[in-house]
């Protein structure tokens, strides 16, 4: 149970570096030339933030991802070496 446990961690692990570094890459490949694609991509979430204003406390709640080609081939990556260790 422990090692499908630490399993599941490592798999979590493995696809948020990939989704990081695969953004990273698309961000910065995005001004080269024959690049561009890389760093195509869609942004969702909630785009005005939801605030709360207590009078004691203010809350600030908002969420937006941004998803390109690049973290998606990183996924498919960190996927691949994942199933390889």
């Amino acid at each position: 149970m422990a090692t499908r446990e630490k399993n599941i961690w490592l798999l979590l692990l493995f696809i948020c570096a990939g989704i990081v570094v695969g953004g990273l890459l698309g961000e910065f490949a995005s001004g080269v030339d024959f690049l561009w694609w890389l760093g195509y991509g869609q942004n969702f979430g909630i785009t005005q933030p939801v605030i709360i204003d207590l009078s004691i406390v203010t809350l600030t709640f908002g969420l937006q991802f941004k998803i390109n080609i690049a973290s998606i081939i990183g996924i498919a990556i960190a996927l691949f070496v994942y199933r390889k260790t």
